[in-house]
């Protein structure tokens, strides 16, 4: 009774069960609805005081046991706290390092607003001393609000095939410098953040670490969060950037630290089930699945039935899926026993194939995509080295280290399907045992060698056919969001290989900028394309200023590949719009391709002015410009947007940085 040894094919790691723990109902939220009301009246936001907070994390998920409440974690001197191997627990308590001196150096106030905060409580002294990690909530009448650090692992791709399954366990991670204050709920839109500090010291799970974060990699995370958040994609967000003056940080130099606030909807990640897994904790796995069902999401009746695997399906069909479906009843075919630990496993993949559907559409990459950077809830996750992409090329990866490019960009959908898989082995004695997960025998004993077959048939084949629904809904995304990027109102399925192929064929081949060539196109009207020789005098204007790259075209030759394609694409647009409509398709393709993004050699410009030249208006700006990327203009320094909009620097693109950025 009990574990049992793997069954080869896709579950390759042992099946585990945890036993169930139901939670009851969600936190009340009349007090919040009070809060919204006034909010209504009043036009502004909360103060930090006035915020609510809670801590349903720390409430119904298990404590390091060395320091089971707040109260012995508070007595305990703050040097005790770092380095250690903690087991049956999802995390520790455990209280920021404060800093001898800090310095906020900038603030979204896109983040404040979603946060709930009123403008201009970032100047008040209370707010400048949370974020750099000087102070902090503790509620002892109120649950016991204390701040935390999660516990989780990590399960690497470690193979330069990908049709390897093969992977390297690293242990025990978790905040290793990152440490969660509160959760708070906006009262307006009723949705929960987790707020936390990235760089505010060691815990025990920093291993060799120090802790700290230098300013380098503050300043990228900081932007880059914001950024993919105005254009749409599913992200982490940044509230703020402190520097400390005092801390210094050796990474592959002495560097000044610095502390970013952040917050998340949640911030577990496939790597908390693969610490679990790994140690075989059954009970707790299933009490964190439970958790997220019902407390990360909106209850088990929220979670998705399936989908009919028809490539052709629209993607409303995807948007809109069945949902508000009892966990009770049957969803599959008969026979397949569906239940609702099954339909949270479809949640995640759905989450993570349209965020890596919109890196793919605009040219992001996530530099480490291991299990720990792979979030449930579906954002994108824990900024190193990170890029958008300059000249289109499906090989670029911004990881130096990354010689395998295993994480390049087209190796990114495949990653998250990989690391989906692994969740997928977390949950597999869940997904795999059908109506009877909840038998009292089956949640007590485990699986029995008799109906261990059975079970890790229907384990697999919902993996597979989760596997071929995320396929479906990454392509389906993908197909919506590159026809918006095109100017296209209506998709028809012969506009994948006649306009997206072509394209980024052409755009691989002469060497042109992905995320220019989009923007460009917007402002090129129908009257400017008529006729053959219009085109092909225009695909200029998608060159760089030294020209076009690539081995083979000439002038000429190159301007007809740029102009062929115009060509389909005009007879499309016009298909779709109509001769009469140019200036609101124009208006239509601004609202979706982005004028400004954070590329590395900004960052990294931005970085040396800020640490070198003490320059702290640079970081506002490139902030403002971030966080509205589809402006034409930003009114603050023309000079300086022009040049962070306009070609990138030769010996400047497709930069690569390290896992320390």
């Amino acid at each position: 009774m009990g574990s049992f040894a793997a069954h080869p094919g896709l579950l390759r790691a042992r099946f585990m069960l945890a036993r169930s723990t139901l939670y009851p109902s969600r936190t009340s939220r009349i007090r919040l609805t009070q809060m919204a009301s006034q909010l209504s009246g009043t036009n502004g936001g909360l103060s930090l005081a006035e915020l609510p907070k809670s801590n349903v994390f720390t409430s119904k998920l298990p404590p390091d046991p060395a320091f089971e409440t707040p109260e012995a974690s508070h007595r305990a001197p703050r040097e005790t706290l770092g380095p250690r191997l903690v087991r049956g627990a999802l995390y520790t308590f455990v209280r920021p390092e404060p800093a001898e001196e800090s310095e906020l150096l900038g603030v979204s106030q896109k983040a404040m607003e979603d946060l709930g905060l009123k403008p201009g409580e970032e100047l008040s002294p209370e707010f400048k001393a949370l974020v750099a990690g000087n102070d902090f909530y503790w509620d002892e009448n109120n649950g016991g609000i204390y701040p935390w650090a999660q516990c989780y692992g990590v399960d690497a791709f470690a193979s330069s095939k990908l049709t390897d399954r093969s992977g390297s366990w690293a242990g025990q991670l978790g905040d290793g410098r990152a440490i969660s204050l509160f959760e708070t709920t906006n009262p307006k839109t009723n949705t929960r953040y987790e707020l936390q500090l990235k760089g505010a010291g060691r815990t025990p799970y920093s291993r060799f670490a120090d802790g700290k974060a230098v300013l380098r990699s503050s300043i990228r995370e900081y932007i880059v969060s914001e950024a993919l958040a105005a254009l749409g994609v599913p992200t982490t967000r940044a509230l703020s950037i402190s520097l400390l003056p005092q801390s210094k940080v050796l990474r592959e130099r002495i560097e000044p630290g610095a502390i970013v606030a952040r917050f998340a909807e949640s911030w577990l990640r496939i790597g908390t089930f693969d610490l679990l897994r790994a140690r075989g904790d059954r009970e707790l796995i299933r009490h964190l699945a439970t958790y997220i069902a019902e407390e990360v999401f909106q209850g088990w009746e929220s979670l998705p039935g399936m989908l009919p695997l028809d490539q052709s399906q629209s993607s409303d069909a995807v948007d809109k899926p069945p949902r508000h479906v009892s966990w009770d009843q049957a969803e599959g075919p008969p026979g397949s026993e569906e239940n609702r630990f099954a339909r949270l496993y479809r949640e995640i993949a759905r989450r993570n194939a349209k965020t890596v559907a919109a890196w793919q559409a605009y040219g992001f990459m996530n530099g480490v995509l291991n299990t720990d950077n792979t979030s449930i809830y579906g954002l994108s996750l824990d900024f190193g080295p990170f890029a958008f992409m300059d000249n289109f090329d499906p090989q670029y990866t911004p990881n130096h280290d990354d010689h395998l490019l295993r994480y390049c960009y087209k190796n990114q959908p495949t990653i998250i399907w990989w690391n989906l898989v692994r969740l997928g082995e977390s949950l597999g004695e869940l997904i795999g045992a059908g109506e009877g997960v909840d038998k009292e025998e089956f949640v007590k004993d485990g699986v029995t060698e008799e109906a261990a077959p059975a079970i890790i048939r229907r384990a697999e084949e919902i993996i597979d056919r989760t596997g071929k629904e995320f396929r479906m809904v990454f392509l389906n995304e993908y197909k919506r969001l590159m026809s918006n990027r095109l100017g296209l109102q209506s998709q028809k399925e012969s506009d994948f290989q006649v306009l997206f192929s072509e394209l980024l064929d052409t755009l691989e081949a002469l060497e042109l900028d992905f995320n220019h060539f989009f923007r460009r196109l917007s402002n090129v009207s129908l009257s400017d394309i008529e006729t053959k020789e219009m085109r092909e005098k225009i695909a200029s204007v998608f060159f760089h200023n030294e020209g076009f790259g690539g081995i083979g075209y000439t002038e000429d030759s190159a301007r007809q590949r740029v102009g062929d394609w115009l060509d389909k694409w005009r007879q499309r647009i016009i298909e779709d719009w109509g001769v009469g409509q140019d200036i609101e398709r124009q208006q239509f393709m601004k609202s979706t391709n982005p004028k400004f993004l954070p590329r590395g050699w900004i960052l990294d410009e931005v970085i040396e002015r800020v640490e070198r030249r003490g320059d702290r208006e640079v970081l506002g700006r490139v902030m403002h410009m971030a966080l509205n990327p589809f402006n034409e203009e930003w009114g603050q320094n023309h000079d300086e947007e022009v040049r962070f909009c306009g070609d990138v620097p030769r010996f400047k693109r497709a930069m690569m940085c390290s896992c320390s950025s």
